[in-house]
């Protein structure tokens, strides 16, 4: 994979002299100009649908500001292959958000633009940001944002965003450091329009991601922390230079999606009619083209371990393990969407209501190459490649509501639920008082497209499973206790009845009995004077779900002193933070299906990482400097957050964010 220079340059360029074109400016009797982050606002449509125009600055805080879950459009703690922009899922449990039919290739989702989540402006002029970071072993994150009013009540915006990282493991040192791992482009485009007279608001964008991703199966076993040597130096350097168990396979994902909201008050907020649009189209592709390399080494290495390779049954015997094709893999998934929703919905003093029908529409394709059949009286015989193929529709209705009552901040009841005719339903209640709250939930679930049918080169599954059942109950307290602290507690107990994951095979398997777990987390901030003191703990207890892999303790701590510098010119972070992971048997990564996978053989070791920080901010420009994971080597060779992919090594990180308001 090639770096996208010339098009991040472009990009830059453009929106560059984009915003130099900008409408006239607002300037005060002395012809300064007072544009800021005041005259920059942003605000959300979810906020808009339920009667709250809550229009923000634009956030120039420096907290967090060199933390790397932080980088990405979603912010909880991940389990990843170990560098930027790489295949992941939540380190912790997560209860479904959505019923019906579903894809069930999420790897990339924590780097995509969410259409219903994006922030969208009101600026009285031009607002450009340059977002960067780069890191010493070529994790690289940048995004470049334009926004403008066209009118006073009609606003758009453009983003681009490239996600990158150099591959940190292969043959040769030279070899890795100039071959891409990962390469991530990202494009948002939105808008939003408000009439005069307030009655009509319309949202609008379109998100399109490009991701390519080599799949290296992570190093070969017999170099990993499960059979360690006796040299440790010796360890470093096989860590360094380890072999991997793919040549050349890639994973391959684009994704685009167009999203519509448009909102009519027909009595105020007392009374609202609406209409969301989604089109979304999801394409995975997984390649590669050295089958028979593989089976060459087989035969040729006696040493290596017959069952080395992450496929399925594979061997250098002359039958090996595919379905379709001997010489190369190209296995394809397109998931297409189209949902509409039509709704009622208002708020007054004391209360809020929503209700909807929501249509939707998909269809999935599935293809597998296959070589067709060589006609000997042919002038040329070489092998053709075809296609096997497979398709599926699916129509559903579902309907579903809310309703809130509350009084003023002080206390709040809340119930949700939705249903699909027929199938799966989602139920979720809510008590507050004061910041205390409890919770409790219940998802009836389908299994995804994915657990039910695959069609691959390596794997082949048509399943017929039950819906599962997930239960949870909560409680937990919110809020500030005095002037200097903050306190965020939940605690938890869930049931999964019927559970569906994917087993020690990589193959999807329903659970017979019930997997229970039980844990809370806690998030605390103290301050003393210039001294903050911020602290994430979250305990899992998983005795009786042992297909739920999850640390039992992950901490993450972070101190630093904040204050001016230089007659108050500069405002600094300069601090240090930990990341911690008790030891357990993370899920393993299978790239021909994109899916995380139980196993029993490689335990993650319990490992702080700990990162030295320098936050700063310089009028426009908000920068941080890092020393990232400084205790490399001090306590273990390497980590690894997944089965035979190492964590990233010492490194040393830049980053800043360049705002203009003109």
């Amino acid at each position: 994979m090639k770096r996208k220079i010339s098009a991040l340059l472009f990009a830059v360029l453009g929106l560059l002299l984009f915003y130099q074109d900008a409408s006239a400016q607002i300037i005060d009797d002395t012809t300064k100009l007072f544009y800021s982050p005041k005259t920059t606002l942003q605000l959300y449509e979810q906020d808009v649908l339920r009667g709250r125009y809550i229009e923000q600055p634009i956030d120039t805080l420096l907290d967090n500001l060199q933390n790397e879950r932080f980088w990405y459009n979603d912010t909880a703690f991940y389990q990843h292959l170990g560098n930027v922009g790489t295949a992941s899922q939540p380190l912790l449990y997560q209860l479904p958000s959505t019923i019906g039919v579903r894809l069930g290739k999420n790897i990339f989702d924590r780097y995509a633009y969410n259409p219903d989540r994006i922030n969208y402006f009101n600026t009285r002029s031009p607002y450009t940001h340059l977002y960067y970071v780069q890191g010493g072993r070529g994790e690289q994150a940048f995004e470049a944002l334009h926004s403008r009013n066209i009118t006073p009540n009609w606003n758009f915006g453009i983003a681009y965003q490239i996600l990158s990282a150099d591959q940190q493991i292969g043959q040769a040192s030279q070899d890795r450091r100039s071959r891409g791992f990962i390469d991530n482009q990202a494009v948002k485009a939105f808008t939003h329009y408000r009439t005069e007279n307030e009655k009509y608001d319309v949202f609008f964008n379109f998100t399109y991601m490009k991701v390519e991703q080599v799949e290296t199966g992570g190093i070969l076993p017999d170099t990993s922390l499960a059979t360690p040597l006796e040299d440790e130096e010796t360890i470093l350097s096989r860590f360094a230079e380890a072999p991997v168990q793919l040549t050349q396979a890639s994973n391959e994902e684009g994704r685009a999606n167009l999203h519509l909201l448009h909102i009519y008050k027909l009595a105020k907020e007392n009374l609202k009619v609406y209409h969301t649009l989604d089109w979304r189209r999801q394409r995975n592709v997984y390649e590669d083209g050295n089958l028979a390399g593989y089976r060459t080494s087989l035969r040729e290495n006696t040493t290596l371990d017959r069952d080395f390779l992450i496929y399925p049954n594979f061997d250098a015997v002359e039958e090996p393990g595919y379905n379709f094709s001997a010489e190369r893999t190209k296995d394809a998934t397109t998931y297409r969407e189209l949902q509409n929703v039509f709704g009622l919905t208002g708020n007054n003093k004391l209360s809020s209501y929503n209700a909807y029908a929501k249509l939707r529409n998909a269809n999935m394709s599935y293809s597998a190459t296959m070589p067709l059949p060589v006609d000997p009286e042919a002038a040329d015989t070489t092998s053709r490649f075809g296609e096997a193929r497979h398709t599926d529709a699916y129509n559903q209705v579902l309907i579903g509501g809310d309703i809130r009552l509350f009084y003023k901040n002080l206390a709040e009841l809340t119930g949700e639920a939705e249903y699909q005719l027929g199938s799966d339903y989602r139920v979720k209640g809510k008590a507050r008082i004061g910041g205390a709250f409890g919770t409790l939930e219940r998802v009836l679930l389908s299994p995804t497209r994915v657990e039910d049918y695959m069609m691959s080169n390596h794997f082949m599954w048509n399943n017929n499973f039950e819906t599962s059942v997930t239960d949870r109950i909560g409680f937990g307290y919110e809020g500030n206790i005095g002037k200097r602290q903050y306190l965020r507690f939940n605690a938890h107990y869930t049931n999964i009845k019927r559970y569906i994951y994917f087993n020690e095979e990589a193959v999807p398997q329903q659970a017979s009995g019930n997997q229970r777990f039980w844990g809370a987390d806690i998030s605390h901030h103290i301050r003393f004077g210039p001294l903050h003191f911020k602290n994430i703990a979250a305990y899992t207890n998983t005795d009786e779900a042992d297909k739920v892999r999850v640390p039992e303790w992950l901490l993450e701590s972070s101190l630093y002193l904040e204050g001016f510098l230089f007659k108050k010119a500069l405002f600094s972070q300069l601090g240090v933070q930990a990341t911690y992971a008790s030891p357990y048997y993370a899920d393993a990564y299978m790239p021909v299906t994109q899916q995380f996978y139980v196993q029993d053989n490689f335990m993650s070791q319990g490992y702080p990482v700990v990162d030295v920080f320098l936050n700063a901010d310089i009028k426009s420009v908000i920068l941080f400097l890092k020393m990232s994971h400084v205790n490399d080597g001090l306590l273990e060779p390497a980590y690894f957050l997944t089965p035979y992919y190492p964590g990233m090594r010492r490194s040393f990180v830049f980053g800043l964010r360049w705002m203009f308001f003109d």
